[in-house]
């Protein structure tokens, strides 16, 4: 058997311990290759957290980009049906005006649930108060019947996402 080998009943040899006196002798011996040795290691731990942060910061970049695609591709995914709707009634050959007028209802009806759905909010009415955060006037009109700042006519309803406004409504304001 080799001297390095252990047999079961044997201990593992104890490695010799080094008391404080001794790295404490070893530092005022040669300060300057202490000081050294212990630049080195903070250099090292420095170059170590870089790269850690320099990968913390393209897999976040990573995670965005994968966040940004899979929310586009989930909104796109709810429109699909609405264009294949599109696309059945124009595919109709003996549609009759009467008949596409109701298509398009169903098609906006199931347009506006999509959106709903979304979470996305219309706004915009005739008879609202205007507000310039959220409207956009394109024409003014005086009208006696109508109150102070009223908006009087609609000419394109106004999105919102919780509190971003994706379009001001186009509105029409009286007095």
């Amino acid at each position: 058997m080799a001297k390095d080998e252990q047999t079961p009943l044997q201990e593992p040899a104890a490695e010799p311990e080094t008391d404080a006196a001794e790295i404490e002798g070893a530092e005022t011996a040669d300060p300057v290759a202490a000081l050294e040795a212990e630049l080195a290691a903070a250099k090292e731990a420095h170059i170590r957290t870089l790269a850690e942060y320099d990968n913390y910061r393209k897999r976040s970049t990573r995670e965005k980009e994968a966040t940004y695609g899979d929310a586009k591709a989930a909104a796109l995914k709810e429109l699909l049906p609405v264009l294949d709707n599109f696309d059945r009634a124009l595919a109709a050959p003996d549609a009759d005006g009467e008949t596409l007028r109701k298509g398009l209802e169903m098609i906006s009806g199931s347009l506006l649930n999509i959106l709903e759905k979304l979470g996305v909010e219309s706004f915009g009415e005739i008879g609202e108060s205007f507000d310039p955060n959220i409207h956009n006037a394109v024409m003014h009109i005086e009208d006696e019947s109508k109150g102070e700042n009223e908006i009087a006519a609609v000419f394109s309803k106004g999105y919102r996402l919780g509190e971003r406004i994706l379009r001001p409504a186009m509105v029409q304001v009286a007095n």
